[in-house]
């Protein structure tokens, strides 16, 4: 299933625009986005991580992964993750989180949270709350959206049902 994962990761993601001018490619943007996601699925939370992450896993990066000129900089993953078109990569991760709650077993819980300190009420903010989708078995985060206001209403809200692609919720009459 791992080589079928990667092949359907490749071919999701392949589809984005590279925003590079041509002279100065020396990384494929396919395996740019890819280092990135990957590293970020394993914890990283910037691009020095992801660079670290990918110099820790390039042997077996380039099991599926060309990297011509090894693995990018942090400021290589900056630089082009600042330029890719946001609309088109949201396309591209959504179509990929759909793919993956293909192969999810199990419940998916959907629960709502306030982040905590996250108001500004010298400036009329109120705090954020977000509706989640959490795969139980899968211990993994499917989706998240901010909704305007704390309701045990939003915890079941269509556009994080829709955005995966669930359909319908049991009980739901």
């Amino acid at each position: 299933m791992e080589e079928e994962s990667t092949n359907s990761l490749q071919s999701i993601f392949e589809s984005i625009g590279d925003p590079r001018v041509e002279r100065t490619k020396q990384h494929q943007l396919l395996d740019i986005i890819l280092i990135a996601i990957l590293g970020v699925l394993c914890g990283a939370e910037g691009w020095v991580d992801v660079e670290s992450f990918g110099n820790t896993k390039e042997a077996w990066l380039k099991t599926f992964l060309d990297l011509p000129n090894g693995i990018p900089s942090h400021d290589t993953f900056g630089r082009v993750f600042a330029r890719i078109d946001p609309k088109q990569f949201e396309e591209c991760f959504l179509n990929w989180v759909r793919w993956v709650t293909e192969k999810i077993t199990g419940v998916v819980a959907i629960d709502g949270k306030t982040l905590r300190r996250s108001h500004d009420a010298a400036n009329g903010k109120k705090a954020l709350h977000l509706v989640s989708a959490w795969a139980t078995e899968n211990r993994m985060v499917l989706a998240q959206l901010a909704v305007d206001e704390k309701s045990n209403a939003h915890y079941r809200h269509p556009g994080v049902i829709k955005s995966l692609g669930l359909g319908r919720l049991s009980g739901d009459d």
